[in-house]
């Protein structure tokens, strides 16, 4: 249970390591319905096709291998945040940039390019000399790695038959210059690429995946999981195809994770952010997009670039509101997010773009402090823990359509430390984009042999208050 007031000292050891939960979802028999794969159908929301109704790139037909708990975790090799291909031994018949693509490979039967058949993913030329084909991934989101989805879609008669996997975690002064790759297409590496990049000694980086046969990619059975077991941060991949041949996707899940050791404590951090390593670890309902999906980097690019609940069954015939104009409805949907770090909120921006004709009414967020095993027994209860005691961080508040909503703090001087959020809207609809922006607390910055064990406690988290700075997106 928890109690009103903890032990500073909690949030020492508070975080659980980036594995805990994901490993107990996998030994678990039953997966938490608040993090089952999405509807069997459901719209397009999103030109770029970047969502389509499911929780995952699933294969459209054909049956499926058990699908890993891990790809609810966010792709930290995709273009959409940041990703790119640095450097690759052949292009010829499709670049590698391809793998790193957000929206799912297509297929063109009739449509061929110079150098052959069009494929929507890294293909190379049939190898006539000694040696095998290879990339290196510069990740956009450096962090913590739990699993790899090779997706061979489409490649049928042409895909790589063996793979591996190398990591690295490098600092940008051990990052060779590298040219510049443009529209790579029906070409190999240059001497000079060549040369540059055996700089980085890429053949001796960590082994994640030994050399592996996967399987082609007819559907149901283009995707290819490989679980990963490893704490380490990495920042780089080199991915091996034996001998030649091509893949559609290379999907990275894990989680972000920042140096805090490095972190100033008087800087104001986005403490929910995926890219610091802010977690989604539980929703309500997810019928149009993730609820991970707010916490990702930059601007939101569609309605598919956010979370969209479906609509609410239980909403009463004929709508009424309340003399505040609160629409009176029965109930809301939620989503729960562990913080990158403890820390003190005191600001918060809640975006509706995009979000028009389906916003929410309403939201509030509540925080708590929770510890490894708290949050364990959360994920395994679907979040039904009534002594979990919420605290209010942001007070029922009316929401508008395509709006940045900003909020402040009552008094930026408490000491307000929480490791988990709670948003909900009421009743139900999209959101875009959510920011946490406050202060790592202080103590858990500090190393092992730094730590002193404290009577302080935690005061009640105090509501906060919007701004008049609530403006509409042009």
């Amino acid at each position: 249970m928890l109690s009103r007031s903890r032990p500073l000292e909690i949030c020492i050891s508070i975080l659980p390591s980036c594995g805990q939960v994901w490993d107990l979802w996998e030994k678990s028999k039953s997966r938490p319905s608040a993090f089952q794969k999405g509807p069997p159908g459901g719209r397009d929301v999103c030109a770029e096709g970047s969502f389509s109704g499911r929780m995952a790139d699933y294969p459209k037909e054909g049956k499926t291998d058990e699908i890993p708990n891990f790809i609810q975790l966010t792709d930290l090799a995709s273009e959409n945040v940041g990703g790119k291909v640095l450097f690759a031994t052949d292009d010829f018949f499709a670049p590698a940039e391809n793998l790193l693509k957000k929206h799912r490979p297509s297929y063109k039967p009739k449509e061929y390019t110079e150098f052959g058949k069009w494929m929507d993913g890294w293909e190379t030329r049939r190898r006539r000399i000694p040696g095998h084909d290879w990339c290196i991934i510069q990740l956009g989101i450096q962090g913590i790695i739990r699993g790899f989805d090779v997706d061979t879609a489409f490649f049928t008669g042409n895909h790589a038959p063996r793979i591996s996997i190398q990591a690295a975690c490098l600092q940008n002064e051990e990052i060779p210059e590298i040219p510049i790759r443009g529209t790579k297409m029906g070409c190999a590496a240059t001497t000079e690429e060549l040369e540059a990049i055996e700089k980085l000694k890429s053949e001796n980086w960590h082994c994640l995946v030994p050399m592996e046969e996967i399987k082609p990619g007819y559907s149901g059975s283009n995707h290819n999981y490989f679980s990963i077991s490893s704490p380490q941060r990495w920042t780089h991949l080199r991915l091996n195809i034996f001998p030649d041949g091509g893949l559609a996707r290379l999907r990275v899940y894990g989680t972000g994770q920042k140096d805090w050791s490095a972190a100033d404590p008087k800087e104001l951090i986005d403490l929910v952010s995926m890219v610091h390593g802010g977690v989604c670890v539980g929703f309500s309902n997810a019928h149009f997009g993730h609820p991970k999906n707010i916490i990702g980097i930059g601007k939101p690019k569609c309605m598919g670039d956010g979370w969209e609940t479906s609509r609410r069954l239980d909403r009463p015939p004929i709508i009424e509101t309340d003399e505040e104009g609160v629409l009176l409805v029965p109930g809301g949907e939620w989503a729960i997010f562990r913080l990158a770090h403890p820390g003190v909120i005191t600001q918060i921006e809640i975006d509706t773009h995009h979000f028009k004709g389906n916003y929410p009414d309403t939201c509030k967020l509540d925080g708590c402090v929770l510890t490894t095993t708290e949050e364990e027994e959360g994920i395994l209860q679907k979040w039904h823990l009534p002594n979990v005691k919420w605290k209010p961080l942001l007070s029922v508040t009316k929401l508008s359509s395509n709006k940045k909503h900003f909020f402040d703090s009552i008094s930026l001087q408490l000491q307000n430390v929480i490791t988990h959020v709670k948003i909900t809207i009421a009743p139900d609809g999209g959101l875009s984009r959510l920011r946490l922006r406050g202060f790592p607390s202080s103590i858990c910055l500090l190393r092992p042999s730094e730590r002193v064990l404290s009577s302080r406690r935690f005061p009640v988290i105090v509501p906060l208050r919007a701004m008049n700075s609530t403006f509409k997106i042009t």
